[in-house]
């Protein structure tokens, strides 16, 4: 199918709402919106439902998906401050302390990004690419793959492709099945071959691979991850929404060990 650029968000904003247990339409709203987090057979495998706070913007407000005992403390946040500040200090700090004292640090931050049709093409690579699938990732889930591959949910690692000098894989965009709808793509390089276009190079290639299937490729990278967002948006992807994540303290402290 030939994809716009609208139908490409809308399917991307329905796969928040099952993510968030909310409506699609809250994500366009002027005001914030509060709902109850709940299990969800169609949200992204990777997400631990439900959730004791969980924020997400497309830019135009704040819907936060959480535990009704942390109501009061949430809805006091994000009434504060305008949504684009909800997801950064110093105003983050507030919401911090607040969950701190009862157990719980915003812990996971991400923005989010999708293609953008009219740039997304397919960008030359210096080197020979192939097209790879889960057959070719069985001896690659090692420390040099781990942001293109997922060692723990391998069954969801379906499409790859990977560059090639003489023979030796230097560079791997992989996708995996992380829902019905979408496809989430992970880009890793060898050193020796970086600043050489490579990784623009397969994230491209295997994003117009993706929506050949049928399905919409995403791209996520924390903020500070400088690199990574400009491979994005030099591979024809834009910011999309961000989110914001709060876990238990213990898990932080376990995640910093």
């Amino acid at each position: 199918m030939r994809w716009t650029n609208h139908e490409i968000l809308q399917i991307a904003m329905e796969q928040s709402a099952y993510d968030a247990t909310c409506q699609v339409e809250d994500f366009v709203r002027h005001e914030n919106v509060i709902v109850r987090s709940e299990a969800n057979e169609r949200a992204k495998k990777y997400l631990a439902l439900p959730h004791v706070c969980h924020l997400i913007s497309y830019g135009n407000n704040v819907v936060a998906s959480i535990c009704e005992t942390y109501r009061d403390v949430v809805s006091a946040f994000i009434s504060r401050f305008q949504p684009e500040r909800c997801f950064e200090t110093p105003n983050l700090h507030v919401l911090d302390d607040a969950f701190r004292r009862l157990g719980y640090r915003v812990c996971f931050m991400a923005e989010n990004f999708l293609p953008d049709v009219e740039k997304l093409s397919p960008l030359p690579c210096p080197y020979e690419t192939r097209l790879m699938g889960p057959e070719d990732f069985r001896e690659l889930y090692t420390p040099e793959w781990l942001h293109a591959l997922s060692e723990t949910r391998r069954e969801l690692d379906v499409l790859g492709v990977g560059a090639f000098d003489d023979g030796r894989l230097i560079g791997l965009a992989a996708c995996s099945a992380d829902c019905d709808s979408m496809w989430q793509i992970g880009i890793d390089v060898r050193p020796d071959h970086r600043r050489k276009g490579v990784a623009a190079a397969l994230t491209s290639q295997l994003a117009l691979e993706i929506l050949a299937r049928d399905k919409v490729p995403f791209y996520c990278c924390a903020w500070s991850n400088v690199a990574s967002a400009r491979n994005a948006v030099k591979s024809g992807f834009r910011p999309a929404w961000v989110e914001l994540t709060v876990k238990s303290a213990a898990f932080v402290d376990e995640m910093n060990r």
